[in-house]
């Protein structure tokens, strides 16, 4: 359309809805035009005259304002815009969306709109975990309303955890993809990845498993749809949501992992993101296992499990174009992750230092070295979907350079 792209922001009650200002004042300088519904609980937080400042657009609060009804404006402030974003998009709001309410100026206007929706969650951790919210953020994103974030972090309740409204920068970059014209140069291929941890049972209450939180296999997945690639998620526990326009598969242990991933090909690009145990029990127990009287110590039989990159990896005429893995590490990582390359006999290895204090295991942001037969490259400290929307990038000049690889699409 002509002139700047004009995105309705939609500001629900929140003490990260100070952050909207900022999103504001970025947006601005990108070209783009932000009218405002500020909800009764938005305004707890910031100003009507703080939010027009910033915009230089009029900001709408009461659904029955005779002026702005005049004319129908919850139906035209829905339609003139390129795009809506809900941020702070509290867990309320998310579920009256989900529920087709409409008993204000902002839930009327979101149900009225035939564009496209934005969301960006910010709440307590458990809110945010609830059942009740994760059904309702699966029911939006089936009907197709992307999300931004919640990022994982200190919650202005107190808490730690996931709840944290994203950073105005990573909303700001969702909105200029929402609205940018879309490259899918993965058109036609097919992408398959693994995420998360597995758990492996030691009784009926007790299993093996490790910190991986699944943010880094969850957005490459995204990223890789986002390119056009018929994409597969094998996801292992997580409490993350299914990630959007991609076929999520559930699974718990090694094995089952494994039996999946190999009823998932042919595929063109397999990235195994995942952090699969290494080990289980050598024997689950059908009961829960006792500690007997006076016993100060116990043993625990282990076996090896699968090698899931290892089987993708293998010759053969299933073998994926590009096969790429990671090496999470705590010493001697390019030592390391090199040894890896060669012993699984992948294409590339993606290598990051997993120590405690990194914070990368269940945190927002990853550091990464792209190992491959050319050698070593450093990439910056970046968020994990920067590094997801970079690995996808580079994954399509591979995969064009390889006309091959297109047997697998369809």
């Amino acid at each position: 359309m002509a002139g700047p792209h004009r995105v309705l922001l939609i500001i629900s009650g929140g003490i990260a809805a100070y952050k909207v200002l900022e999103l504001i004042r970025r947006g601005g300088e990108r070209g783009l035009a932000f009218p405002a519904i500020l909800t009764a609980g938005g305004a707890k937080f910031v100003t009507p005259l703080s939010v027009q400042a910033l915009s230089g657009e009029r900001v709408y609060q009461d659904l029955f304002s005779l002026t702005d009804e005049s004319d129908m404006g919850h139906i035209r402030l829905s339609r003139e815009a390129d795009l809506v974003v809900v941020a702070p998009a509290s867990a309320d709001i998310l579920a009256k969306m989900a529920a087709g309410l409409a008993d204000d100026l902002a839930t009327t206007a979101l149900l009225a709109t035939d564009k496209p929706v934005l969301a960006a969650p910010a709440m307590n951790v458990m809110m945010w975990r609830h059942p009740a919210t994760q059904a309702n953020v699966a029911t939006l994103r089936a009907r197709g309303i992307r999300f931004v974030g919640p990022a994982a972090g200190d919650l202005a309740c107190g808490e730690e955890g996931d709840g944290r409204m994203a950073e105005p920068g990573d909303i700001l970059d969702a909105i200029l993809a929402q609205l940018a014209p879309v490259e899918r140069p993965l058109s036609g291929l097919r992408a398959l990845v693994t995420s998360g941890p597995t758990h492996e049972a030691i009784d009926p209450v007790r299993y093996i498993a490790n910190r991986s939180s699944g943010r880094q296999g969850h957005a490459i997945a995204e990223a890789l749809a986002r390119l056009g690639a018929g994409t597969i998620l094998v996801s292992g526990p997580t409490l993350l949501p299914d990630p959007d326009g991609v076929d999520t598969r559930r699974v718990t242990d090694a094995r089952e992992m494994l039996e999946t991933v190999m009823k998932a090909l042919p595929v063109d690009v397999a990235i195994c993101a995942a952090a699969v145990a290494d080990w289980r029990p050598a024997r689950e127990a059908s009961q829960k296992i006792k500690k007997k009287n006076g016993e100060d110590s116990s043993s625990l039989d282990l076996v090896a499990n699968p090698d899931i990159l290892a089987a993708l990896s293998k010759p053969g005429n299933k073998r994926p174009a590009l096969v790429i893995g990671f090496a999470a590490e705590t010493e001697r990582m390019l030592e390391n992750a090199k040894a890896k390359l060669k012993r699984k006999g992948c294409d590339w290895i993606l290598a990051n230092d997993v120590s405690a204090h990194k914070g990368t295991f269940g945190g927002d942001r990853n550091k990464v070295h792209l190992i491959s037969a050319a050698g070593a490259e450093e990439w910056p400290e970046m968020s994990k979907q920067d590094v997801a929307r970079q690995l996808a990038e580079r994954v399509a000049l591979a995969l064009r350079a390889k006309p091959a690889a297109r047997r697998h699409g369809g």
